[in-house]
């Protein structure tokens, strides 16, 4: 079936059997404000709503380091107008409707319009289709829906949002900082020299994002800074990592205790370059709110430095 859009929400079918008319779409009317986009780009996966009255409300968007988690289905159907404003909404474009479906006349957008007016007064509401744009199959998951359901209250049709797809699709849409590095000595260190590690441009360390139907259903997830990891760019043999590092490591400070960063035993004029690739990686475990209590893998976002690190040349005299 051919798919023509004219707004967010899908709101007609066939008027026979034999010959399926063309699709034709109008505005719901949703609230406006952030909604529905928290892909970024250059990351490998994000979510991108399309046809979708899902609202994406937090910190946790658009900070950057996204994980590349992939929702699992990526299309479904939403909840969405009742028979009366669909009614409303189909009777309104009617001039498109029939010239979506050549050869038709006000009667048959008349006979059409019946299906609707048979559900005025019952209990339960239209659902249409969404999908995730930013999934490669996401629109073909989407065309192979329906243009929309008519389900009566208080049930979920087959392939129908639930709150754990709204989790995941919040937890798609999470994104943490990508960390910088800073070290003291910053330039160059030098053997058996405490180089301190931590890092800048975290801000906020809890971030959360939560994905709304209006008046249905919200579902959050929430990334915390737990800590970091060093990975000196070498053998143990060469350098000596010190882990007590906190949520993002230890500033340098005269005369404080070195807990936190490397102290390089050789000297890297042998490597590539001539530097070690520091390497330290934030970890974000993840949680879901009441209700969804999913297991999400920890975000895991990694920055790297080369680091010189040089010997200190002495000359011995015997007078």
């Amino acid at each position: 079936m051919r798919r023509l859009s004219l707004g967010a929400a899908l709101v007609a079918v066939a008027v026979s059997v034999t010959t399926p008319p063309a699709v034709a779409e109008v505005d719901p009317g949703q609230p406006s404000g952030p909604k529905g986009t928290a892909f970024q780009q250059g990351r490998r996966v994000g979510v991108e709503l399309q046809h979708s009255q899902i609202v994406l409300t937090g910190n946790g968007l658009g900070a950057a380091g996204g994980d590349g988690y992939r929702i699992p289905r990526p299309c479904w159907y939403e909840p969405g107008r009742s028979a009366k404003d669909m009614l409303d909404a189909q009777d309104g474009v009617g001039d498109q409707w029939r010239r979506f479906n050549p050869g038709s006349t006000e009667e048959d957008h008349k006979e059409f319009l019946k299906q609707f007016e048979d559900k005025v007064g019952k209990k339960g509401r239209y659902w249409a289709p969404a999908y995730n744009a930013a999934d490669p199959g996401g629109l073909s998951c989407w065309n192979e829906l329906e243009p929309f359901l008519w389900v009566p209250e208080g049930q979920t049709p087959p392939g129908g949002i639930t709150l754990t797809e709204l989790t995941q699709i919040a937890r798609a849409a999470l994104t943490v900082p990508e960390p910088v590095i800073n070290l003291n000595p910053d330039a160059k260190s030098y053997v058996n020299l405490p180089t301190w590690v931590w890092l800048s441009g975290v801000g906020a360390t809890t971030r959360s994002v939560t994905a709304t139907i209006p008046g249905v259903m919200s579902a959050t997830v929430t990334a915390t800074l737990q800590g970091l990891t060093i990975n000196p760019g070498t053998s143990g043999d060469r350098a000596e990592v010190r882990s007590r590092c906190g949520t993002v490591g230890r500033r340098y400070v005269k005369g404080g205790n070195f807990t936190c960063g490397v102290r390089y035993i050789r000297s890297s004029a042998d490597q590539p370059g001539e530097n070690y690739r520091l390497t330290v990686t934030a970890v974000w475990p993840v949680v879901s709110g009441p209700g969804a209590p999913l297991a999400f893998t920890p975000i895991q976002v990694t920055a790297t430095r080369d680091i010189a690190v040089h010997e200190v040349q002495s000359t011995v005299r015997r007078d």
